[in-house]
């Protein structure tokens, strides 16, 4: 149909209108927050507590599906989650994040003990830790619907080795990927120095 001045419409020549366009955009942009909130998630890195796997002002992408499936990160994976309620009740502010990487799961055995991590009865080979942790964790089994998380930077750490198992409902997702810096640009390394139960 042909406009007031006898010339085609947008519609009617191929070009999309404007109400187009707008249903696009806010289909994208509804597609994009999704993604943020409920898939993919940027996220910084705070603190040294992960060195020398992951540095100070890194940004790495969080995956937030597989966390909340049956089965918990598995031992090696780097997880972000909120404050565990011993922090929350010192004074944590309980929105923040912290991140962290998983060493034992439901059912493990785990202590440090001569300033290594033994799980399972095993002593953990890490050899990407920068030295030796300078404490002692006694033997704890991990509860069912729970993990244990320290930083790679044991010695300077706020983790599991000070306030017990994390429960795994306060995960928010896996680092999955780090994209800052561009030098260092690559996935996020699933390091796991204990051997596998048999």
């Amino acid at each position: 149909m042909a406009g007031p001045d006898g010339e085609a419409t947008p519609e009617e020549d191929g070009r999309p209108g404007v109400l187009a366009w707008l249903r696009s955009l806010l289909l994208w942009l509804g597609l994009a927050l999704l993604l943020r909130w409920q898939v993919l998630e940027p996220r910084w890195i705070p603190s040294g507590s992960m060195l020398p796997s992951l540095n100070l002002q890194d940004r790495v992408l969080v995956e937030k599906l597989s966390p909340h499936r049956s089965r918990p990160p598995p031992p090696g994976s780097v997880v972000v989650f909120r404050p565990p309620d011993a922090l929350v009740d010192a004074g944590y502010d309980p929105t923040s994040a912290l991140i962290k990487r998983v060493v034992a799961v439901a059912g493990d055995e785990v202590a440090v003990r001569d300033g290594a991590l033994v799980r399972n009865g095993t002593i953990c080979a890490e050899a990407w830790l920068q030295e030796p942790m300078r404490y002692e964790l006694a033997p704890v089994i991990i509860p069912e619907g729970n993990i244990l998380v320290l930083g790679d930077n044991r010695n300077a750490s706020l983790d599991s080795h000070l306030w017990g198992p994390l429960p795994s409902q306060r995960i928010i997702g896996r680092a999955i990927w780090r994209y800052w810096p561009l030098r260092r640009f690559g996935p996020v390394a699933v390091r796991d120095g204990c051997p596998a139960a048999s």
